[in-house]
């Protein structure tokens, strides 16, 4: 059996180009998923989210493997942010920034599956963030997105032509989206690959 790679089936999502903005219509989708606030650079909370994340996804894929079930590529982190007042961000004050951090899982990745992978994992390394996981159904429907090339901290001109893109066209709606295609301990920052995403109505 081939192996399942949704980065490929899911290519209009999760391959845009970095020349230009384009509309895409995202559908619902499964992810596991854990809320928290505060600067990723620095908050426990954030490290341990995703540390939680990988360690449930890639014991999951492996649990099913073992079974015989379909072998399948671990999806790229997810990040949703926000904040309650939109100075923090104007203002860089991460410790205000909320976030949302997911992983898609492929249709056939069931519930228990998710569940019993969590129980596996607490047993080998308790982690406070175990308890926030959930498994939740995610529909973004119509959205602008493009690929920036570089660290993080020069991400503001790319939002910046996806917001111009979207006010030609309606108007900014949900959050803030980056999807992370690069291992950044290993690709120097130059070189990060992250999909800036944005819902507009």
């Amino acid at each position: 059996m081939s192996r399942i790679d949704l980065k490929k089936e899911l290519k209009h999502l999760y391959a845009p180009s970095a020349k230009a903005v384009v509309e895409v219509d995202v559908p619902p989708l499964r992810f596991l998923m854990i809320d928290g606030q505060g600067d990723p650079n620095t908050s426990p909370a954030y490290a341990e989210a995703v540390e939680a994340l990988f360690s449930v996804s890639y014991t999951a894929k492996f649990m099913l493997k073992r079974a015989g079930g379909p072998d399948y590529a671990v999806m790229p982190l997810e990040g949703l942010w926000w904040s309650d007042d939109l100075s923090a961000f104007a203002a860089n004050d991460r410790a205000r920034w909320q976030w949302t951090m997911m992983i898609l899982q492929p249709p056939f990745v069931e519930a228990a599956t998710i569940e019993a992978a969590m129980a596996q994992v607490r047993r080998k390394k308790a982690s406070p963030a175990l308890d926030r996981l959930r498994l939740d159904t995610f529909a973004e429907g119509r959205c602008a997105q493009t690929l920036h090339l570089g660290p993080f901290s020069e991400e503001g001109p790319t939002i910046e032509r996806v917001h111009a893109f979207i006010a030609e066209r309606g108007a900014l709606a949900g959050k803030h989206h980056e999807i992370y295609l690069s291992d950044i301990r290993r690709a120097a920052p130059a070189k990060w690959k992250t999909i800036i995403r944005q819902p507009m109505a």
